[in-house]
């Protein structure tokens, strides 16, 4: 495994570069200075000119780059330009919140989306499939901004169980939080969990017709010890490689959950860098999310490798 890691690295790294590179480019394309901004519509020209000059945003753009990659490596993050404080404790607090939103809605896209899966694979009653395929097909079909609200309607305003909105933590009120994430972490994790379940289904309706499946269902295995031991297991690879891939879509769709539901993650604070032009907290919020990202798949390729041991850790 050390020596899959270090092959790995200069790619995850290549990749983390290119990135910064891309996320640094971006952002100045978008109209709109940060020095007028922060000076406001009446400023003078001249009070724009000093501004920009204490923020650095007069030396030419490659200089600017190789000033905030430097600050990356020495790990100064520096201030924010207008949201104020600084950009590191303003990341790290809105992580948190977004890690606890990710994490509860890839709980439920495994729970959820084993469940139809196998349902799917391994009923025989018509109107059961006929169920999954429906519920998979609406959860893809529906985007999460009206999924969101029609949560909201249901549980918040019409049945009045759960919180429509807001944050708690789980240190200081577990029992408040847990009510907190439900909606909106069920609101993220359904398209990936509908994804899930189709793909776990395909992967267990083909391995139950392998060859060494049905020699042993005709040597009187019982199908639940062939569920379980042989067609599950078999399917997970696949699965697990797809899990990767939904967290990065799960981390992504954060931002827009989270405006709906009054969730104080990374996408509320991307969302006020970008409206403040915040050069500092934007650059380094999208290039952790990348960092995220890559890490997320080199595990999952791990994964992946111990599930199946015809892989070799080259």
């Amino acid at each position: 495994m050390p020596r899959y890691l270090l092959k790995r690295l200069p790619s995850a790294l290549l990749v983390l570069a290119l990135a910064s590179f891309v996320v640094f480019s971006i952002l100045r394309l978008i109209p709109g200075d940060p020095a007028s901004s922060l000076a406001g519509p009446d400023a003078s020209a001249e009070t724009v000119a000093a501004i920009r000059t204490r923020l650095g945003l007069d030396e030419p753009l490659f200089t600017q780059y190789a000033h905030w990659l430097g600050d990356l490596v020495r790990g100064d993050l520096g201030p924010s330009y207008a949201i104020g404080g600084d950009t590191a404790s303003l990341i790290g607090d809105g992580l948190a919140a977004t890690a606890q939103l990710t994490l509860g809605a890839l709980v439920l896209v495994v729970l959820i989306g084993g469940a139809l899966g196998i349902a799917g694979a391994t009923a025989r009653r018509g109107w059961v499939r006929g169920t999954v395929r429906a519920v998979t097909t609406g959860a893809l079909a529906v985007p999460p901004y009206v999924t969101g609200v029609l949560l909201v309607l249901v549980f918040a305003v019409g049945l009045g169980v759960l919180p429509p909105g807001g944050h708690a933590s789980f240190l200081d009120a577990p029992d408040l939080a847990v009510q907190y994430l439900l909606l909106p972490a069920l609101c993220l994790a359904l398209p990936s969990a509908a994804i899930l379940g189709r793909y776990l289904k395909d992967g267990i309706e083909h391995a139950l017709t392998e060859d060494y499946v049905r020699t042993a269902k005709a040597a009187g295995v019982a199908p639940r010890r062939l569920l379980w031991r042989h067609a599950v297991p078999n399917a997970l690879p696949p699965v697990v490689t797809l899990l990767g891939m939904q967290t990065g879509h799960l981390l992504g769709g954060a931002v827009l959950v989270e405006a709906i539901f009054a969730w104080p993650g990374l996408g509320r604070l991307a969302e006020q860098g970008l409206t403040r032009r915040d050069y500092p907290v934007v650059q380094d919020l999208l290039l952790l999310l990348v960092a995220v990202f890559v890490v997320v798949q080199l595990l999952t390729d791990l994964v992946y490798a111990w599930l199946d041991p015809r892989i070799r850790w080259e």
